[in-house]
């Protein structure tokens, strides 16, 4: 696919005159981030919270619910300033969520792994759209990227917590194990004509591939750092 002309839009209002197709792609972004950060604070970052072992890791826990909320909701809000209509932008309602959220939460264990490596992810997604040309969407981006980066952080601290004692470690270890190979996918295909039309447009920059390899290196250094391995994946279609 041809590059389009270049154009930038830098408000909610400009984005009426912007190309239908331009247009799409952005709404179809925001409806995925709004159900995505709520989805994931419903299955993983609130029920965290009972799993925390100490009050320290539930406040921690209990912050990190609340901004992944506060990130539904400031999506949420921009595309109802857009003109997407509320229902559209929550679970099942709008799309389905990501089969990242398909993992059963059961253990602490398995909240630290989710926060180890899918907030890693979630950080590269966000990346992408740090010089989005629909500014406000950008705007949003950066906005929330010290918060994705808090998340992730959240995870490697309590990551090098369990691996001080071998039965810890074993048991993150597992986790990891059986939680790692939902992530590649999560990155989308490889021929994914959406993607193609959100770097036509410069609405994102990079192919699901090339994050998606990022991932998976930045993804193995942040896991040998801590005595972690990854297991075998299967590449994306």
């Amino acid at each position: 696919m041809s590059q389009a002309a270049p154009i930038v839009v830098k408000t909610v209002a400009e984005l009426k005159d912007a190309p239908e197709e331009f247009r799409d792609a952005v709404s179809k972004l925001v409806i995925s981030h709004a159900i995505n950060e709520l989805y994931g604070a419903q299955v993983f970052d609130e029920p965290a919270i009972a799993l925390a072992p100490t009050p320290y890791a539930k406040w921690l826990t209990c912050r990190v619910a609340m901004e992944e909320y506060g990130h539904h909701v400031r999506f949420k809000q921009l595309g109802e300033q857009i003109g997407i209509p509320a229902a559209r932008m929550v679970p099942h309602n709008g799309k389905r969520p990501l089969s990242i959220f398909e993992f059963p939460l059961k253990t602490w264990e398995e909240f630290v792994a989710i926060k180890l490596l899918a907030d890693l992810a979630e950080i590269l997604q966000v990346e992408d759209l740090l010089h989005c040309a629909f500014h406000p969407l950008r705007n949003l981006a950066r906005a929330t990227m010290p918060e994705e980066r808090f998340h992730a952080q959240f995870g490697e601290d309590f990551t090098a917590e369990l691996v001080k004692t071998p039965d810890g470690k074993a048991r993150l270890q597992d986790a990891v194990n059986r939680y790692f190979p939902y992530l590649p996918a999560f990155f989308g295909g490889s021929k994914s004509r959406n993607n193609e039309i959100f770097r036509k447009w410069g609405i994102k920059l990079r192919t699901n591939d090339d994050m998606r390899a990022d991932f998976l290196n930045r993804a193995r250094e942040v896991t040998a750092r801590h005595g972690l391995t990854l297991p075998e994946h299967q590449q994306a279609a």
